[in-house]
């Protein structure tokens, strides 16, 4: 049986990385065989590209130059990791994909949405998620997260002024917009356990309705 992709979107500091974890362990108690992965990387020439995507000395970096890295990335991420466990009959879930250039690229950058979802179509060669989660949460929140967490030094976009992730967060619900048929909005803003029962929930249902179908 074919597996399903299902990718997990949020502006820095949601949460979706705890709540990524939730859903795989509640998966594979329901014996689901589950893969997780990330952007950028998720396979070995895609780890090296992300190295040079985040690395803060990288803070000058061209806005087109960038997305340009993410689309190289994603295309062998997808080839080399995602497609082949999605063949094996995996439930793959990734923490970012496509919609994160829309919305960070596309939008924050202002390269423009349907500019770089052409470029990653080409890149992807028109595949996309089966469904993706968005864990909302207003940017001064999600930064305040992080600095509380105090888990190591901030990458390159982490450094970002604030004017640019509440771009990041109008871009997501643009997005959002955009492809509603696929992505559906989580409040992050709720207490952990709340918003790890409601992604949970929502992958859940897709899940009776995709394989009693």
């Amino acid at each position: 049986m074919k597996g399903l992709f299902i990718t997990f979107e949020g502006n820095d500091g949601s949460g979706k990385s705890s709540v990524i974890e939730a859903v795989k362990n509640e998966l594979e108690k329901m014996n689901f065989k589950v893969v997780q992965t990330r952007e950028p990387g998720g396979s070995k020439i895609a780890e090296k590209i992300r190295t040079v995507i985040l690395d803060k000395d990288n803070i000058g970096m061209d806005a087109k130059t960038e997305a340009l890295l993410y689309a190289a990335s994603r295309r062998e991420h997808l080839q080399k990791t995602i497609l082949p466990a999605i063949n094996e009959g995996n439930v793959v879930l990734c923490d970012r994909f496509i919609d994160s250039s829309l919305a960070y690229q596309g939008y924050a950058r202002g390269i423009g949405i349907d500019e770089v979802y052409q470029m990653n179509l080409f890149a992807t060669e028109g595949y996309l998620p089966d469904l993706t989660l968005l864990v909302c949460v207003r940017p001064e929140i999600g930064l305040n997260r992080i600095k509380n967490n105090h888990r190591g030094e901030l990458d390159r976009l982490e450094l970002e002024k604030i004017s640019f992730h509440q771009k990041v967060y109008e871009g997501y619900l643009e997005v959002q917009k955009k492809f509603s048929d696929r992505i559906v909005i989580i409040d992050g803003e709720k207490s952990k356990e709340e918003v790890k029962d409601a992604a949970l929930k929502v992958v859940l249902d897709y899940l009776r309705g995709h394989y009693e179908n």
